[in-house]
């Protein structure tokens, strides 16, 4: 199935960089909306379902111009291109990102009372220029009925609007800096696989994609499934096949009531994608998912009462921070040759990065450096700027290595961020109320890591590289579609949110998040704590388990149980907890093949799967534009997490 690109480099006309612009543009405003106006999240699986099917239009309409007139049509590389900006603009918008940062935002000057004592605890400790103190204009926004292109509206939002997207493309500015130094390490030395790529690689640069009698059998069956479900939504009479069945809702008694929440869904995109996730790694995902599940069992069957106790999320929490610790160290020889090439002690060959490794070296310095400015004059300190940007740069190592070496579609992991650990590790005493106000706004950017900048940067390097799109250029649009989509995204949230009310007809999640920022800062403040040494110890057993789980895997050669596959299933909430029965679904057919069939077998079912995912997301998309020409709420369309 694999094309191999060619030895030249493709040409980019600006024809191709202005429509990535413009749809970027699109799909700011598709996701932002869909996810507050009918809570459809579609920034929750990878590849985005909103890129592929631009994707999916934008080579219909090549078809077309190429029987009009070829010189008109996109190239791949082109097409691809412009997949890359859209999915650049996915990782800002929508209810994974951009719905928390605007909850943040607007959150603590309407909300402050005399009851809560905001205004006494940290109010103070907001500068003027981060976000709306005017309360007063704030009404429009969570009521609606108003419009955000009032002078006034537009008066108090311009300058926070503008300076958070300044601050969001220095930050995923300095992530692709370090995509860029890790680059040939996983591409060329590692020879990472990159699974998630395969979808729109394949569509673009496999004349035969198409032509597939597999592919379509599988699409045509995940499309009947969503078609069925949209003409329930649209005719309630008619039966649809349910997205998914609580199985917790039957184990009432204890200890079973402690399992937790446990759904199994159906969802057929989901087989579709983990069906090239190695073996072990799959296996690992839903073991572990199972296995967190059974120590909550057996803690109640022996009197815990608290499932706290467990310590999941801190676990969870060193296993992740391992994970990147692991990736620096089998990396360790290449960024090593990297800064002594930046310095001078040694020259290495950057002929074929995209930009030269000292570019790449003062890039990095200057966002990095920025991104220190903008905390520090917010009220940070420098060593909790550090602190947290060490943090947050590891969850990124650890998310981006997971997904290029193994693919997996889903990847949640919520109550796992740098601010929590950094108060169990500290305590708030020690980091003090203006450190803690200022990383309250920044909660947005690790709240739940399902559409986290790192991986989805990594794979379009992996995509340009594949596509031989030229470096600079690919370079140049993944910013450009950061900045601009991070602007776009903004005024989509506001018009939004002024036109229809944040707390009024949104069905999407902004006013809470913005309790879920505040209420532990409020906590935090009224009552301070110490560090906590039970969960510093619990961080540093995940940490170890993981180190232990990679020693058993490279000294064992039959030892099937994959780090990775704990980090994406530990937590307490996450990882698999919507989709471990599709993963093990896929599991067991991809195990049956390989071991019943063979090699050749599987190559050959790969079109079927492809067609799975496809053949859910494009129904999927055309319900959701329906649901927006018809002002209906239509489930069908990915609405919560149905996908």
């Amino acid at each position: 199935m694999n094309q191999h690109p060619s030895n030249t480099t493709e040409v980019i006309t600006k024809k191709a960089i202005i429509v990535g612009l413009l749809l970027v543009i699109v799909n700011a405003y598709w996701v932002g909306i869909a996810s507050e106006l009918w809570y459809a999240v579609y920034t929750l699986v990878s590849p985005f379902s909103n890129a592929v099917f631009t994707l999916v239009v934008l080579l219909a309409l090549n078809f077309v111009l190429r029987k009009i007139s070829p010189n008109i049509a996109f190239t791949p590389a082109e097409l691809l291109l412009i997949y890359i900006m859209v999915t650049m603009v996915s990782t800002i918008s929508g209810h994974a990102m951009m719905a928390i940062l605007m909850g943040t935002l607007a959150h603590p000057f309407w909300f402050a009372t005399s009851e809560n004592e905001w205004s006494q605890l940290f109010l103070h400790h907001i500068p003027q220029w981060l976000t709306v103190h005017e309360s007063e204009w704030l009404a429009g926004y969570y009521e609606g009925e108003s419009s955000f292109y009032l002078s006034e509206h537009l008066r108090v939002w311009l300058r926070p609007a503008l300076i958070w997207s300044g601050f969001i493309l220095l930050l995923y500015g300095s992530l692709l800096c370090l995509g860029l130094l890790l680059r040939k390490q996983w591409m060329e030395r590692e020879k990472l696989s990159f699974p998630l790529t395969q979808l729109p690689l394949q569509m673009t640069t496999n004349r035969s994609f198409f032509k597939s009698r597999a592919l379509w059998i599988g699409f045509g069956i995940a499309a009947l499934v969503r078609v069925i479900a949209g003409l329930h939504d649209l005719f309630p009479i008619l039966p649809a096949f349910p997205s998914s069945y609580r199985l917790d809702r039957h184990l009432t008694d204890r200890p079973w009531s402690a399992v937790g929440y446990v759904s199994m869904s159906f969802n057929l995109a989901i087989v579709g994608l983990t069906y090239f996730m190695p073996l072990d790694l799959s296996f690992s995902t839903w073991f572990f998912f199972w296995l967190t599940r059974a120590e909550r069992v057996i803690a109640s069957a022996f009197g815990v009462n608290n499932l706290s106790t467990l310590h999941l999320n801190d676990r969870a929490s060193g296993a992740w921070i391992g994970i990147a610790v692991l990736t620096l160290w089998m990396g360790r020889r290449h960024i090593i040759r990297f800064f002594r090439h930046v310095v001078g002690l040694e020259r290495g060959d950057d002929s074929t990065e995209p930009i030269s490794h000292r570019t790449t070296a003062v890039l990095a310095m200057l966002s990095v450096g920025a991104v220190f400015l903008f905390c520090y004059f917010a009220g940070m300190s420098l060593w909790v700027i550090g602190v947290f940007y060490i943090l947050f740069v590891a969850f990124a190592l650890a998310i981006g290595r997971v997904r290029a070496e193994l693919g997996p579609p889903y990847h949640e992991v919520i109550g796992i961020n740098p601010r929590q650990i950094m108060v169990n590790t500290f305590g708030t005493r020690t980091l003090g109320a203006a450190n803690l106000t200022v990383m309250t706004f920044l909660y947005a950017f690790n709240r739940c890591n399902r559409s986290h900048p790192m991986p989805n940067q990594i794979e379009s390097l992996r995509i340009g590289d594949q596509a031989r799109i030229p470096g600079k250029t690919l370079l140049v649009c993944m910013v450009l579609a950061i900045g601009v989509g991070a602007i776009a995204t903004f005024w989509t949230y506001l018009h939004v949110a002024y036109h229809y009310g944040v707390l009024a007809r949104c069905q999407g999640h902004v006013g809470h998040f913005g309790w879920e920022s505040f209420n532990p800062l409020q906590r935090w403040l009224q009552h301070p704590r110490e560090a906590n040494i039970s969960s510093v110890f619990f961080m540093g057993a995940g940490f170890g388990f993981v180190f232990l789980l990679n020693i058993l895997r490279t000294r064992l050669l039959w030892w099937t149980l994959h780090p990775s596959g704990y980090v994406l299933s530990g937590a307490s909430w996450g990882g698999l907890i919507y989709f471990w029965f599709p993963v093990m679904v896929s599991w067991f057919v991809k195990f049956m093949i390989l071991r019943f069939s063979g090699w050749q077998t599987y190559r050959k079912a790969i079109p079927f799967f492809l067609g799975l995912v496809l053949g859910d997301f494009v129904p999927r998309s055309i319900l959701s534009i329906i649901s927006f020409v018809m002002n209906l709420y239509m489930p069908s369309s990915g609405a919560g997490h149905t996908l």
